[in-house]
């Protein structure tokens, strides 16, 4: 695949390291791939997974119940999880959202995952990320193509990691740096104090 998926969502598992009291919340779901690994993974997890399209929550409830992943779907915006009733969470992940989002959106997502989060909560996030090289500038103009430059620009330029902080999280670190043929994902962890 042209984003090397599988490299990415298993480094992504692998920090998020699910345990079975915990509360996580897959913010941008999708169909549901994700928060079907995290379950399998930790099947005593409550996994739950939001996305705003209805459709591909229809696939993911259909893909969950093929595997028998008890999970929890809820159709909300990212920056609308205040208005879902969702409980405090321990770990929020996402993957692929934030280049897509204008940065008052990208803001409004950061901050409503910060509400949602307990204490000492951690934010877990694969997207593309600062391109350093030219080469990963020139091969993310393709992603800039299709989702715009408007949106995607800033994530090229490294804008996350402030972004994080100056959404109230700390110990925010670039885990990874994954070089794929649409550009470099970067792979960060953030805590709620």
């Amino acid at each position: 695949m042209l984003t090397r998926e599988r490299r990415w969502r298993t480094a992504l598992l692998q920090l998020a390291a699910p345990s079975p009291s915990e509360t996580i919340l897959d913010v941008g779901c999708g169909t549901g791939s994700f928060a079907i690994m995290v379950k399998r993974q930790c099947p005593a997890a409550r996994v739950i997974g939001v996305d705003p399209d209805p459709s591909v929550l229809k696939i993911a409830h259909a893909k969950a119940a093929k595997t028998r992943a008890a999970i929890e779907w809820t159709e909300a915006m990212g920056d609308e999880l205040a208005r879902t009733g969702i409980e405090p969470v321990d770990k929020v992940v996402s993957r692929l959202i934030f280049h897509q989002c204008p940065l008052v959106i990208k803001r409004a997502i950061l901050d409503a995952i910060f509400d949602v989060l307990r204490p000492s909560g951690a934010r877990f996030v694969a997207d593309y990320g600062e391109q350093r090289s030219r080469t990963m500038r020139a091969l993310f103009r393709q992603i800039q193509r299709l989702d715009g430059f408007a949106n995607t620009q800033p994530n090229a330029d490294g804008v996350l990691p402030r972004m994080f902080a100056a959404a109230g999280f700390d110990r925010v670190i670039e885990r990874q740096s994954i070089s794929t043929p649409t550009g470099s994902i970067s792979i960060y962890s953030a805590h709620k104090p």
